[in-house]
């Protein structure tokens, strides 16, 4: 009797052995478990520990509570200004609700995962290249809203979406290097040029001071020349005294002396009745007409002119000229062949008989 009782008592033990052993579950700090009774939720959501089910009906499913990180593969689309790029993303989100993650959608994660390449896409064509590009806090923002927005029945909270890179084709690279090598070539012209007009202006105080005192731009030529010489060329440096340069600069501004000015042309008085005088008429003195129109008078204080005797062609008649004889330079042609001719109306160049 006494052994029969104690090998229930083992057994007994035993069979509650087995029990606990399929009825006890651990869930760990970072789960939460949700206990399906029969198919349906019972009870609240189990807390970390140990924790007991009945076996064969109750079936506990644990919930990861941690912040989940889903890359987001690259997705390819076109922006708004019609440029074609590569942009993928990564999002972080966790559980907050585990009965809802577990009950209204199948598998959360991949849930989550569809939406945030759906949404990437979307922000891909109502944006610039330039915000994908400068503005990706503006963009990360929207696209969390938009994966957020979903989720949030779901039991998931989004903490955070970000762009990880963002591919352009080469030939768009290479058209904004040389946008950008250009913007800085623009910007090294600028500096150069706003350093010419301050160095400039420096210049021009420089030169005003040493116009004060000529023995500064001495000594500054003497430093220019030290500075020459001391590099180890073959330049030759012969230097120039400004004065002599003042000196020949003064000598052609002098005028010429008065004595030696040229002859003037004054205009010979018309006729009362409007008409030149003839150039062969004796003028008023008894002396020789000028050319017609002008009468040249002597320079102011030089010397009289010898009056040349009236010209005559061989027939007795005066020439052309009165007044003046003119000698015609050696091999020089003849300036008036009617002359020698005997014709004196003769012009230049024309025989008598012709």
């Amino acid at each position: 009797m006494t052994q029969e009782l104690v090998g229930a008592i083992v057994a007994l033990i035993c069979v509650a052995l087995v029990y606990m052993g399929m009825a006890a579950r651990v869930v760990k700090q970072y789960e939460r478990g949700v206990l399906f009774r029969l198919g349906r939720v019972a009870g609240d959501v189990r807390p970390p520990g140990l924790t007991l089910i009945l076996p064969f009906v109750d079936r506990l499913q644990k919930v990861n509570m941690q912040i989940v990180t889903l890359p987001i593969p690259a997705q390819e689309g076109i922006t708004r200004d019609n440029v074609t790029v590569r942009v993928d993303a990564v999002v972080y989100f966790r559980v907050v609700d585990a009965t809802s993650a577990l009950v209204k959608v199948e598998d959360y994660k991949f849930a989550v995962s569809q939406m945030a390449q759906t949404s990437l896409r979307s922000i891909i064509g109502k944006s610039d290249l330039d915000d994908l590009l400068s503005n990706r806090e503006k963009l990360n923002q929207g696209l969390e809203l938009m994966i957020d927005s979903p989720a949030v029945g779901w039991g998931i909270q989004v903490d955070r979406v970000e762009i990880k890179d963002v591919s352009l084709p080469d030939t768009m690279k290479r058209s904004m290097a040389r946008q950008a090598e250009a913007d800085r070539e623009r910007r090294a012209r600028i500096i150069n040029a706003d350093a010419e007009l301050q160095a400039s202006k420096k210049l021009a105080e420089a030169a005003e001071q040493m116009s004060g005192t000529p023995a500064a731009l001495q000594l500054r030529l003497l430093q220019t020349v030290m500075a020459v010489s001391a590099e180890k060329n073959s330049t030759l440096v012969l230097p120039i005294p400004v004065e002599l340069l003042h000196f020949l600069e003064r000598g052609n501004r002098e005028p010429a002396p008065s004595g030696q000015s040229a002859a003037r042309a004054e205009p010979v008085p018309l006729t009362p009745d409007g008409a030149e005088p003839d150039p062969r008429e004796k003028v008023s003195d008894g002396e020789a007409g000028a050319v017609p129109g002008l009468r040249l008078a002597p320079p102011t204080g030089g010397p009289d002119l010898e009056q040349a005797p009236p010209v005559t062609a061989p027939n007795g008649d005066p020439a052309a000229h009165p007044g003046l004889r003119l000698d015609p330079p050696v091999g020089a042609p003849d300036l008036e062949p009617g002359l020698r001719h005997g014709a004196p109306d003769a012009g230049p160049g024309r025989r008598p008989d012709q």
